[in-house]
C-alpha cells in the first residue's frame, strides 16, 4: 500500500498525510500528533479507527483534542505516550507505543491506557468499522501575514504538508510536530522556505519531536521549535501569538535566534533577514 504498511488490516504510517488511497474503512497507527487538524485529515481520508501520539499533550491539551472530535463523529482514537515510541516514526510507534489516553469510543472497544499501540489498533479493527464523512475542517488551514517593506513574508501554516510554491524564501510557522517522518532527512520539509517554526510534541522519546532542525541545518535553513506547553499543536496562529522558543538550530542560532525568545520576535528576526 503506497504510503504506509498494512499488516492485520491496520495500517501504519509515519503520517496522516501520507496514508495512501487504500486507507479507507482501516485503522491505522499514525504517527501523527492528536490534534484537531491532523485526526480531522485521517477521518477525510476514510479512517476508521486510530491511533496517533499525544505529542506531549501541550497547552489547552491540543496533542489529543482530536480524540474528543473523533468522539464526537463515533471513531475510536487513542494516543500513544510521546516519551514511549517516536512522532512521525510510524514502525517505532507501532512496535513500542503504549496508549496514554483514549477516547469513550476506543474504551468501549477495550482499549485502555498502558495497552501497546498495535494491541490497541487490533481491538478497534475487530469491531469492523466503517469510514464517516467529518465534513469540512473546523479551523483554519493557511494565513499570509501583511508584509513589512523589505521584510520576507511570514506564512501560518496549520500543517507542514500545506507549504506552497509561493511560501519559498518565505518565513513559514507551521504548526507540524518538528520530528522527521521516519527518520528520513527529506522530509523535514518540502520546499526551499527560508526559516521554519515546529512545534517540539514535547521533544519525547530520542529527541524526536525536534529532529527536523539538524536536518534542516544541513540545507542551510534555520529553524526552530516552540514548546508544546507554549502553544497548540496544529493551530499556526497560536504559535505566532503564544509560542516560545524551546529549541534552535544552528543556522538560526548564527542569525540572532535563541531559546526563551517568542515565536512572533523570532519570526520577525527572520523576516528582516537580508
Amino acid at each position: 500500500m503506497s504510503g504506509g504498511t498494512l499488516a492485520h488490516d491496520v495500517l501504519v504510517c509515519d503520517s496522516v498525510t501520507r496514508m495512501g488511497p487504500g486507507v479507507r474503512g482501516h485503522v491505522a497507527v499514525a504517527a501523527s500528533h492528536g490534534g484537531v487538524f491532523a485526526v480531522h485529515l485521517a477521518l477525510t481520508e476514510g479512517v476508521a479507527g486510530l491511533v496517533v501520539c499525544d505529542a506531549g499533550v501541550g497547552l489547552e491539551r491540543a496533542g489529543i483534542a482530536g480524540l474528543h472530535y473523533a468522539d464526537s463523529l463515533g471513531v475510536p482514537c487513542a494516543a500513544i505516550h510521546h516519551r514511549s515510541a517516536r512522532i512521525g516514526d510510524g514502525a517505532d510507534c507501532a512496535a513500542r507505543g503504549l496508549i496514554s489516553f483514549a477516547n469513550t469510543r476506543a474504551v468501549a472497544l477495550g482499549v485502555r491506557v498502558g495497552m501497546p499501540a498495535m494491541e490497541a489498533a487490533r481491538c478497534m479493527a475487530a469491531a469492523q468499522l466503517g469510514a464517516v464523512d467529518p465534513g469540512p475542517s473546523p479551523g483554519e488551514s493557511r494565513r499570509v501575514l501583511p508584509g513589512t517593506h523589505g521584510h520576507r513574508t511570514v506564512v501560518l501554516i496549520d500543517s507542514a504538508s500545506l507549504v506552497a510554491e509561493e511560501d519559498a524564501e518565505s518565513v513559514v510557522i507551521t504548526a507540524s510536530h518538528g520530528g522527521l517522518l521516519g527518520g528520513r532527512f527529506e522530509t523535514a520539509i518540502k520546499l526551499p522556505v527560508f526559516a521554519a517554526l515546529y512545534n517540539d510534541a514535547g521533544i519525547g522519546c530520542d529527541g524526536a519531536g525536534v529532529s527536523r532542525l539538524p536536518a534542516l541545518d544541513a540545507r542551510s535553513i534555520p529553524a526552530a521549535t516552540v514548546a508544546a506547553s507554549s502553544a497548540r499543536i496544529g493551530d499556526a496562529r497560536s504559535a505566532w501569538e503564544t509560542g516560545v522558543i524551546s529549541r534552535v538550530n544552528q543556522a538560526a542560532y548564527a542569525l540572532g535566534a535563541r531559546e526563551g525568545q517568542g515565536a512572533r520576535d523570532w519570526a520577525e528576526l527572520m523576516a528582516a533577514v537580508h
